[in-house]
């Protein structure tokens, strides 16, 4: 099978049965993310445990393939790892969006390297790091609609 199409059936599988989509029942952290430039919407759950480790997340929202399967995957990743970790995979999937990362940062990322192919299409990089982008304002920069830190009303993942 080729490459391109492994790839294309990862994408496929993710946003067609996303395992991670749904409603955490109390997560520690919730915030919306949103692409206005094409209508991504999706709320962001994570539950961070006393050792400021992911132990559980699910999305909801609607969006195109991308953005629903990047999340999902993104969520695969990041589940089980500390805070730190989580921030770290979501710098190396950038690099790889943007194809600054290195090989080593873009395997690292598992089955999420399967959107390696997007820095090539700029209009969908939005799509593709929404939930990254969210994540990491969580995570870093303390945003949260719910939880652990004070809301900030509906937050935005737009670039800065």
């Amino acid at each position: 099978m080729e490459l391109k199409n492994l790839y294309r059936e990862i994408v496929n599988e993710h946003n067609l049965h996303p395992i991670h989509k749904g409603d955490l029942e109390n997560p520690s952290m919730i915030l919306n993310g949103v692409n206005p430039s094409c209508g991504d919407d999706i709320y962001l759950q994570l539950q961070i445990d006393e050792n400021d480790m992911v132990t559980d997340g699910k999305f909801n929202g609607s969006g195109c393939a991308i953005s629903q399967a990047s999340a999902d995957m993104m969520l695969d990743l990041i589940i089980g790892k500390s805070k730190d970790e989580a921030l770290k995979y979501a710098e190396n999937f950038m690099g790889m969006v943007r194809s600054t990362a290195s090989p080593e940062e873009i395997e690292s990322l598992e089955e999420a390297a399967a959107l390696e192919d997007i820095a090539h299409m700029p209009a969908r990089v939005k799509c593709a790091t929404l939930g990254w982008k969210t994540m990491q304002r969580m995570l870093r920069d303390g945003e949260t609609e719910g939880g652990m830190s004070a809301p900030c009303g509906v937050c935005s993942t737009d670039d800065k």
